[in-house]
């Protein structure tokens, strides 16, 4: 039986007594799912070769997570006011168990993108409810702690995800790095039971399943459409109709958002320009890490020559230098001095300036690559929390579990579009310097095809030449992106300011 009205705001004003024991198993909950939007990519090079897979399958394995994910978080928030948070929170941990033990065991391409899909179910799930349940538990004076914590966590899992996946690669097949989560799901399950306490709003907004049915479509068949172009040409009937289609689908759920009492997403946020300003940012630094990552790994297997766990070993001065400068409240520290737009703009600055370290000094040894991760890390730090301060402030507080849906829905679609793209931009690098002829489906494919040692060198300059492009790419989105919501941060309290003179004279 649910809480009463009564009950619940008892709940909201008092903590529970084992709300830290709680607060450690969502959190470990919160992890995996975190982890696992990254942890795929160390792994890139095995299933390139134990499934044959191209480069366009690997992306869709990355993609259909992260996608199926962004698409659901909103929907899955307001079922979880309307049905129970508990419940939604049991069934996110057992559809993300059985997605990770069918992709564990995956036989094929397809498969794995199909379990990788349905663990995206349960990821949105498990995102929008451990969230929930943390502010559920504590009282006001330890809340703002430990939503720190949870939100610590999310970054660990996000940044640690290769390093995690070398690990299990070093000591087991493939396959591990999905089934070890298994375990996870069901101590989760358990503890979830036994000691987390049923809430619901009992006047949440039912669920928008044709909007979260559009936008996942409409991202799904756009981020097809630029998979596919390098393969089948942009101008290609196939690459054109799908990204009409995707456009057309996604106008479709704009539309029927402004139509409906009840949206998945409010699109008069979007008048707000202290709020597009900020989620830009939030999108474009998933972007850039996104990509990054994904290109990263391959850099560091494929071209420097490392194993997996000395590849994800190499990627640990991101996940560091993130997790410290989080901790030391470095951009918490620097906003009420520079201003939000200032800092947004330094932190973006800094993360693009690593993403050029890494594809410019990267390809010659590990040096470059790791002044680029610290930097990266450092611009992630002081861009992160003023773009989260933003969005919240920028809209209604009782609007704020939305806000927060809208910036975690965005920043997946940002993440999966960052592999997308800049794997967009390899693929069509690559292919322009390698004939045809050589099967330059993937790297390996490419590889084993050549005739000798020099068209094998010819081949992996190639590839080096096509991740250097793509970082690059990744740099220029993410510096101009950054300036772009300074500017509409900027104009945005101009704005505020000149309002509020007017109404001081006024008055």
């Amino acid at each position: 039986m649910t809480a009463s009205a009564a009950e619940q705001n008892h709940l909201s004003q008092t903590s529970h007594p084992q709300r830290w024991l709680i607060l450690g198993v969502i959190c470990l909950a919160q992890l995996t799912v975190v982890l696992d939007n990254t942890v795929l990519n160390i792994a890139i090079p095995s299933l390139t070769r134990e499934l044959d897979a191209s480069t366009a399958d690997v992306q869709w394995m990355i993609n259909a997570y992260s996608l199926v994910q962004s698409g659901l978080l909103l929907t899955a928030g307001s079922s979880a006011d309307r049905y129970g948070r508990k419940k939604m929170l049991i069934a996110g941990l057992a559809l993300f168990g059985i997605g990770s033990l069918v992709a564990g065991l995956a036989q094929t391409s397809a498969q794995l993108i199909a379990a990788r899909a349905g663990m995206g179910i349960g990821g949105a799930l498990l995102m929008t409810t451990t969230l929930a349940v943390v502010v559920q538990i504590f009282d006001d004076t330890e809340r703002v702690k430990a939503i720190g914590v949870w939100s610590t966590v999310g970054s660990l899992g996000f940044a640690v995800g290769p390093l995690i996946g070398g690990v299990m690669l070093d000591h087991f097949w493939w396959g591990a790095i999905f089934l070890v989560n298994i375990p996870v799901a069901v101590l989760g399950l358990v503890a979830v039971a036994r000691l987390v306490p049923e809430s619901r709003s009992g006047t949440g907004d039912r669920p928008d399943l044709l909007g979260a049915l559009l936008s996942t479509i409409g991202m799904a068949a756009v981020v097809y459409a630029i998979i596919s172009g390098p393969g089948h040409g942009w101008t290609s009937g196939q690459v054109l109709l799908t990204a009409f289609t995707g456009v057309a689908v996604l106008t479709g759920f704009v539309l029927w958002e402004l139509h409906i009492p009840y949206p998945m997403l409010d699109m008069h946020f979007f008048r707000n320009q202290r709020f597009v300003g900020a989620v830009a940012g939030a999108i474009l630094v998933a972007f850039g890490m996104g990509g990054s990552l994904f290109l990263l790994t391959q850099q560091l297997q494929f071209v420097l020559g490392y194993g997996p766990l000395e590849a994800g070993l190499r990627t640990a001065p991101l996940a560091v230098s993130v997790i410290v400068l989080n901790l030391a409240g470095l951009g918490a520290r620097l906003l009420p001095r520079l201003g939000t737009p200032v800092t947004i703009a330094s932190g973006m600055a800094l993360l693009a300036a690593g993403l050029a370290s890494i594809a410019l000094l990267g390809g010659s040894g590990y040096g470059g690559m790791l002044l680029g991760l610290v930097v990266m890390g450092a611009g992630i730090s002081l861009a992160a929390p003023a773009m989260a301060n933003a969005i919240m402030s920028a809209i209604p507080p009782e609007k704020a579990g939305v806000g927060a849906g809208v910036n975690g829905t965005l920043a997946e679609c940002g993440n999966g579009l960052g592999v997308a793209v800049l794997g967009a931009v390899l693929n069509s690098r690559f292919s322009a310097l390698v004939p045809t002829a050589v099967g330059a489906a993937s790297l390996p494919a490419a590889l084993a095809a050549a005739g000798g040692a020099g068209e094998r060198q010819r081949i992996t300059d190639a590839f080096a030449s096509g991740l250097e492009a793509s970082q690059l790419t990744g740099a220029v989105a993410v510096l101009v992106g950054g300036l772009l919501a300074a500017v509409l941060l900027r104009r945005a309290e101009r704005g505020e300011s000149a309002q509020a003179d007017t109404a001081a004279a006024a008055a």
